[in-house]
């Protein structure tokens, strides 16, 4: 219990005041702290169903569609050797960012609801550090030696498209 000075009445309410203007300053900024709070609410929650229905189909289709397909085109060999080993590469990468991402979803889950949560920063950037890098290995290396391989046969990537295209085509009902 505070003990009321009875000499300086006045001052009791000054030393009060100066408590609230100090709360009052913390809650002023409140204001500046809600937003990066709220995008870090919608990224996480962006990337929560970005990675779940873009990247892990988009490995999926590569390791069943685009891996093969060149692997089928390359020419025995050296090119062939290549091939595979660029492949195997890249199906490992997929294995490795996609355990990343199991790892980090529980937390990035929690910050979606904003959450407390114990998401592991470093996990984070390792995860965007890895994928940058897989990225543009398969752009700048696999993609141009793949489009160089099946251009070689319009029927070779004529086929690639057609299951591409069938892949991602939405069934038709049918009236009989």
């Amino acid at each position: 219990m505070n003990k009321t000075d009875t000499n300086a009445p006045i001052s009791n309410f000054t030393n009060c005041h100066s408590g609230i203007i100090k709360r009052l300053g913390a809650l002023d900024e409140l204001p500046a702290l809600l937003e990066p709070a709220a995008r870090a609410r919608q990224i996480a929650e962006e990337s929560l169903e970005f990675f779940r229905e873009a990247i892990f189909e988009h490995h999926l289709e590569e390791e069943r569609e685009l891996f093969p397909a060149v692997i089928a085109s390359a020419q025995p060999g050296d090119e062939l050797e290549r091939v595979k080993a660029m492949t195997r590469r890249l199906t490992e990468e997929h294995r490795m960012v996609e355990a990343l991402w199991k790892r980090l979803e529980k937390g990035l889950k929690q910050v979606s609801k904003g959450q407390s949560t114990d998401l592991d920063i470093g996990e984070v950037q390792r995860l965007v550090t890895e994928y940058t890098a897989h990225a543009r290995y398969e752009e700048a290396e696999f993609l141009p030696l793949s489009e160089q391989i099946l251009g070689r046969n319009s029927n070779h990537m004529a086929a690639l498209g057609l299951s591409l295209h069938m892949r991602h085509a939405k069934p038709v009902a049918a009236y009989i």
